[in-house]
């Protein structure tokens, strides 16, 4: 993906909502990888997933940041983000967490975003 708008079409507002929301809580020029789990509409809402890797000196972090964005009824509009700080490991290791990271999502594998898009 190139832009960001190629990113809202990619995978919708509320996602650049939510990558604003994560660059108040980690440095954007410190994370080098982002991946977007497929976004869930239930009932009156939409639930969104992304992790993302940071390196930190000799160290990755890895960050889960989600959104519910409330898309019908009276809270039409309501968007609420967190950022979490998940794990963390020698910087040498992404592959081994991404791995993990999906095995825990019942094996669905996430869309990679380049973090220059997506913030």
């Amino acid at each position: 993906m190139g832009t960001q708008e190629e990113l809202k079409v990619a995978v919708g507002e509320a996602w650049a909502r939510l990558a604003h929301a994560a660059a108040q809580e980690v440095p954007p020029g410190e994370v080098d990888g982002v991946w977007v789990f497929r976004a869930i509409r239930q009932e009156l809402r939409e639930f969104g997933t992304a992790v993302l890797s940071r390196v930190d000196g000799d160290r990755r972090r890895i960050y889960t940041a989600r959104y519910i964005h409330t898309i019908k009824g009276k809270e039409r509009g309501k968007f609420s983000a967190t950022v979490q700080e998940v794990g963390s490991g020698p910087v040498e290791a992404l592959e081994t967490l991404i791995r993990g990271v999906e095995k825990r999502a019942d094996d669905e594998i996430p869309t990679r975003v380049e973090p220059a898009s997506w913030f």
